[in-house]
């Protein structure tokens, strides 16, 4: 069995799966989970040396990552977004508690950056992710944000995980409506009530409130202000598509 195994879930990433595999290539084992891409995304991990499955995401976060927990050659695994690159100090740690003879299970911290913008605070702000340890009782539970959870204790690594978020406003909405349908259905499957005054009236204003002023938001000008306008916006539109998910089954 190999040590490490980096799993990188993708679907047309062609401009991304190469710096995000060379950013890993000290990974015993790299695995790429392909949900059937139209582009040159199979192709370019193949020549990378990466091992690439493909498998249907069938619209659930949680049964891909789990699909690829199995197929993992790896006693320690090590989940890896296509937009994401392992910083060299990242790496280290990470080999580090591989072979320390105790095992545990590493939150990373996540730091976001654009091609042309810099946001830190408010929506985008630096998190802690839990995304290294052994594969022996590794589960993902959530099928949107979704969380990977293990039996060891946690502990955080050194170093920086870089996350690339969006390209431009045209992928940023495509999440936007992809994840805020997702969740309104999810929520449904727990019979989670929904009140049309708290969640779509007061809610989405919270929501802004903590991202703009309590998280600081307001620090990153004019991009902090647009993140958490479209946070507010986020927060209400899944709860109006939960609304009407229980109205009339979605329709309008």
């Amino acid at each position: 069995m190999s040590k490490l195994t980096v799993i990188i879930l993708a679907k047309n990433e062609e401009q991304n799966i190469v710096d995000c595999i060379n950013s890993a290539k000290f990974a015993d084992d790299i695995l790429v989970i392909d949900d059937f891409s139209k582009d040159r995304t199979v192709t370019l991990a193949q020549e990378l040396g990466a091992r690439v499955i493909q498998h249907g995401l069938d619209g659930s976060w949680e049964q891909q990552k789990n699909f690829a927990i199995k197929e993992s050659q790896g006693e320690w695994i090590f989940f890896l977004d296509a937009d994401e690159r392992i910083s060299e100090e990242l790496a280290k740690s990470m080999q580090d508690a591989i072979n320390n003879p105790e095992k545990g299970s590493y939150l990373v911290q996540r730091e976001n950056k654009f091609h042309h913008n810099e946001a830190t605070h408010g929506v985008l702000r630096p998190d802690w992710v839990l995304r290294l340890c052994p594969r022996d009782g590794a589960m993902v539970l959530g099928n949107v944000h979704e969380k990977l959870t293990s039996p060891y204790d946690e502990s955080n690594l050194k170093g920086i995980l870089y996350h690339y978020t969006y390209d431009n406003w045209d992928q940023y909405f495509r999440k936007f409506n992809q994840y805020t349908s997702l969740l309104a259905i999810q929520y449904q499957e727990r019979n989670k009530k929904v009140s049309f005054v708290k969640d779509i009236i007061f809610r989405p204003l919270w929501a802004f409130i903590k991202m703009y002023i309590l998280q600081g938001g307001f620090k990153d000008g004019k991009m902090g202000y647009i993140l958490s306008v479209n946070h507010y916006f986020y927060t209400m539109t899944k709860y109006v598509k939960l609304y009407y998910l229980y109205k009339s089954g979605g329709k309008l």
